[in-house]
């Protein structure tokens, strides 16, 4: 499996994260006051985006994509369904 793969699958298993996150367990605390999910699915969801930027650095160097492309990707990380949407664009990358 190439660098670029992991990243990419990184990449989706962390926007599924972050989207847990945001749709699941931040509810749950506010409106049913149930903190326990943010707790467990915010350390997992930190662990994946660690392994998610781990992962970028790595494909930037190995594959010495331009800074640019690897902004791209880091901000779509961070929108709700940014890896998502890019995950196309990834696929081109990977074939590279």
């Amino acid at each position: 499996m190439s660098s670029v793969s992991t990243l990419r699958r990184l990449a989706l298993i962390e926007g599924v994260s972050f989207l847990i996150l945001l749709f699941v367990a931040m509810p749950l605390k506010y409106v049913w006051k149930m903190p326990g999910a943010v707790q467990v699915v915010g350390w997992v969801h930190g662990v994946l985006f660690v392994l998610f930027c781990w992962s970028l650095l790595q494909v930037m160097l190995e594959k010495n994509w331009p800074f640019l492309r690897a902004c791209i990707v880091f901000i779509a990380s961070l929108l709700p369904f940014g890896p998502f949407v890019l995950d196309k664009k990834m696929r081109e990358w990977e074939s590279q």
